[in-house]
């Protein structure tokens, strides 16, 4: 498993768990490792949108589109 992969493993396991500060840390982390990957802003997107953040959301959630236009996954 790729350290990205891990990355995002664990991001999702704390946004099970209500802990969305915590898991936004992880999802920065992975798109850190690649900034060309959708599903990783919209991972950061959906964190950001369960903290209330939602301009900051937006934003991810667009860049996801703006990379991959029919990304069936964004939110």
């Amino acid at each position: 498993m790729g350290e990205i992969e891990e990355l995002v493993i664990k991001g999702q396991s704390l946004m099970d768990a209500g802990k969305f500060d915590d898991a936004l840390g992880f999802f920065e982390q992975a798109l850190l490792l690649n900034q060309d990957d959708p599903d990783l802003w919209n991972n950061k997107g959906v964190a950001l949108r369960s903290l209330g953040r939602y301009e900051e959301s937006m934003y991810c959630f667009n860049k996801s589109l703006e990379i991959e236009p029919r990304d069936k996954f964004a939110s």
